[in-house]
């Protein structure tokens, strides 16, 4: 396994471990951000779990909890990690467990690896361009778990030829009246289609292993809620792409705010 991998594994898997600890707490305490957004001590000590755990790549790293990197500084960064240590902070703070640790590495504007955690289940996505989009469950060793090829469990869409269901995943804390009108012409063209919400960057993982066929981020998001879940889909043969313009996002922008997006198999 690349070096790089298998750090950005273990400090995902430590990340939720201290995760969980203060999941587990009765009432976690919660602050909340200039933005209004929550922030918890998990935030911030998954954060320090996390660049800890990437110290021995030697390479810089940018994060939702350390953000404030000037874009004249990183702006020539070839090669960095790009990570959001508690992905879906609402979702914890509800205790439903769909909250992820988020780590991407990004070759220029590209991300070329993807893991994405989801501590309270021991799910583990991760990806990268030398070893496809894979799946698995962690245990105390995190090899005691079978590996799943995202691509070859997957049964595209050819054609025009659509299941009887077509499957929308959406945002379970974010919806949107932009949103709402793309269901409604999906449901128009399609018929009968099925709308599952999840949280976190889940989203894009339930995509890219084929168990919705679509999902439109119709609302905000920031490049470090996406690009963990961009590569595990890219190299799932999905498609991340600009709602408006059908190119694919882009990282390390001097605004760091994302375009509305879909994603989704070539086919849809």
């Amino acid at each position: 396994m690349d070096l790089n991998l298998r750090l950005a594994i273990l400090s995902a898997i430590n990340a939720g471990e201290e995760i969980l600890k203060v999941y587990n707490e009765e009432a976690p305490d919660v602050e909340f951000k200039s933005d209004n957004s929550p922030l918890t001590k998990a935030d911030k000590n998954a954060h320090l779990a996390i660049v800890e755990g990437l110290k021995e790549s030697g390479l810089q790293v940018l994060s939702e909890e350390g953000k404030s990197i000037p874009y004249q500084d990183r702006s020539g960064w070839e090669l960095f990690w790009l990570i959001d240590p508690l992905d879906g902070t609402k979702e914890f703070i509800k205790k439903n467990g769909e909250f992820t640790v988020n780590i991407a590495l990004i070759a220029l504007d590209t991300p070329v690896l993807g893991v994405v955690y989801v501590p309270v289940t021991g799910v583990l996505y991760f990806a990268s361009e030398q070893t496809g989009s894979f799946k698995m469950q962690i245990g105390k060793d995190f090899n005691e778990g079978e590996l799943v090829s995202l691509v070859e469990q997957a049964e595209p869409l050819t054609g025009a030829q659509y299941p009887e269901i077509y499957t929308i995943v959406a945002s379970r804390s974010h919806s949107t009246r932009e949103t709402e009108e793309f269901l409604r012409k999906k449901e128009e063209e399609l018929g009968n289609v099925e709308l599952i919400s999840a949280g976190s960057s889940l989203k894009l993982c339930l995509v890219a292993e084929r168990k919705a066929h679509i999902y439109p981020r119709l609302a905000p998001t920031m490049e470090w809620d996406t690009a963990a879940g961009h590569a595990v889909a890219t190299y799932s043969d999905c498609k991340v792409y600009n709602y408006e313009t059908g190119h694919e996002l882009k990282y390390n922008k001097e605004n760091m705010l994302n375009p509305w997006f879909v994603v989704a198999g070539h086919t849809n």
